[in-house]
């Protein structure tokens, strides 16, 4: 039988500082990163904390060690019931992948959450309640808040958009979410004068009880059909942030994409508009070559009334952008947009957005080795943010893809990739289907290799062979921009990402005529 439920609207800030947490059972789910963040939090608010994970202990020394030593009970390893984790807690908090509704969630522990779920909803204090690190970190946080979300460009729109608003130092900003350190670590430290930037996956929406201040969209495309089954169904959860926005705070809606424009009519919120076009009226767009707004208003907690402009509305030049790509001018007019919500001045904006370089593992410059740019695109794992990072970049261009397969339709890559690659150099488990998909769609120059490293060195043969044969452009580039998942090879996108900087600078110590350093 379960102990006394923890009342979710009693984990505030006071209400933990005042002991609402002492001494009650609470499980955590998963010992990543999430897990061990919660795990930490929980202990130091003197919960009675037992920590599960189906892994076996010896893969996750790691990760007890990060513990630091509390009192903490682990129940790990495949032969531990989930359910028997969590037979008298109080509270179960999860980790963003571990989710009762995804089929991709391991079997045993989606069926035990699933009769957690329906008998907390038949008898509410019968059952625990579940409650997520996102949930959590909304339901305490003391300051307003910016939701970033999308198919693609969410880290480098969320990313830009905390640079812009720490632009004004009366107010701190913390980045977190998918990206930096779980934000749960940091609550302690948030006053009523912080903005809190996170950046929002499908994974954490199903879980979200309440909203951000402020909802800003990038995109909403396909991807991560395996754990949602259908295009559908993807995008209801994506649209979950919109629905939640707080009705005093403001939706930030991209009006290039079909899917997000259409949230601005049962929007709650005050509608903030962004398109590479003329802007719509209270929205942004550009205008002979700048960032513009009409009319943009601050919120009211930020003084309310128009944000103030240059003259025109003018922002800042969008070539003064340091980020390559059209689609990423379209990150830049979203997280312009977050900032003048909360007014920040428009030459603080300018400033900012041209110091801003982008993010590691998203169209990351690695190096520059004797006219070869390579660019390191890991987290390019669908089509779109595939063709993005190919109209990015001139010709001659070589691109490196392939991984694990996630399901998606490829064919619209296809013609784009034959149009604005000379060559592809494909990698791992949909290496052969990725071939066979650009050549019917009219690239003539596809190979395989067996390995990340080996991959890197063909692609630098090849660009160049074209640079010395003569063809237009002083600079080749090669960028791994993969239009697959990474679990083929690497355990995540990151470890993917890094491995393709250790291959080029492997690449340019031999260039150098030196041995790679190990």
């Amino acid at each position: 039988m379960a102990a006394r439920v923890v009342d979710l609207d009693l984990l505030t800030t006071a209400g933990v500082r005042d002991g609402v947490l002492q001494g009650r059972p609470i499980t955590v789910l998963g010992l990543a990163r999430s897990g061990i963040a919660l795990a930490r939090f929980f202990a130091d608010a003197g919960a009675r904390v037992t920590v599960y994970d189906g892994r076996p202990r010896e893969e996750l020394s790691a990760a007890i060690d990060s513990l630091g030593g509390r009192a903490i009970e682990l129940a790990l390893g495949p032969e531990v019931e989930p359910a028997s984790a969590w037979a008298t807690a109080s509270l179960i908090a999860t980790s963003p992948s571990i989710n009762p509704d995804f089929p991709t969630a391991e079997p045993r522990i989606r069926a035990a959450l699933q009769a957690v779920v329906a008998a907390h909803r038949a008898d509410p204090m019968g059952a625990p309640a579940l409650v997520s690190e996102t949930d959590l970190v909304l339901r305490m946080c003391p300051c307003p808040t910016v939701g970033v979300t999308g198919t693609k460009g969410k880290t480098t729109t969320a990313s830009l958009a905390a640079a812009l608003l720490a632009a004004d130092p009366a107010h701190p900003v913390i980045l977190g979410g998918n990206i930096g350190i779980p934000l749960v670590e940091r609550l302690a430290e948030l006053t009523a004068q912080h903005r809190v930037v996170i950046e929002l996956s499908e994974l954490q929406m199903p879980t979200l009880s309440r909203g951000t201040t402020v909802a800003v969209y990038t995109n909403v495309t396909a991807d991560h059909l395996d754990r949602h089954g259908s295009l559908e169904a993807y995008r209801k959860v994506k649209r979950r942030l919109a629905d939640l926005v707080d009705p005093g705070g403001a939706l930030v809606l991209n009006c290039d994409d079909e899917v997000v424009s259409r949230y601005a009519a049962a929007a709650t919120a005050e509608v903030v508009t962004y398109r590479r076009d003329l802007p719509g009226q209270g929205g942004l767009g550009l205008e002979d070559g700048w960032i513009v707004a009409d009319s943009v208003k601050r919120l009211p907690a930020a003084g309310g009334g128009v944000a103030v402009t240059g003259p025109g509305g003018r922002i800042l030049p969008t070539s003064e952008l340091a980020i390559p790509g059209d689609h990423n001018v379209s990150n830049a007019l979203a997280a312009v947009a977050a900032a003048l919500l909360f007014g920040v001045a428009p030459d603080a904006i300018r400033r900012a957005a041209a110091a801003f370089t982008g993010v590691e593992h998203r169209l990351e410059q690695v190096a520059i080795v004797d006219g070869v740019r390579f660019v390191n695109d890991s987290q390019g794992t669908q089509p779109d943010a595939v063709i993005a990072a190919l109209r990015a970049f001139p010709k001659p261009l070589i691109l490196i893809a392939g991984g694990r397969d996630k399901g998606v339709d490829l064919s619209g890559l296809a013609p784009v990739a034959a149009e604005r690659a000379d060559a592809a150099v494909l990698i791992g488990e949909s290496g052969p289907a990725l071939a066979q998909i650009f050549r019917a769609g009219g690239m003539s120059r596809v190979e395989s290799a067996d390995s990340l490293e080996a991959a890197v060195n063909r692609a630098d043969e090849m660009a160049r062979e074209l640079l010395s044969s003569g063809v237009p452009g002083r600079q080749a580039t090669v960028v791994l921009s993969p239009a697959a998942a990474s679990f083929d090879m690497f355990v995540d996108y990151a470890a993917r990402g890094r491995a393709f900087k250790a291959a080029v600078a492997a690449l340019a110590e031999r260039h150098r005529g030196a041995e790679p350093t190990r």
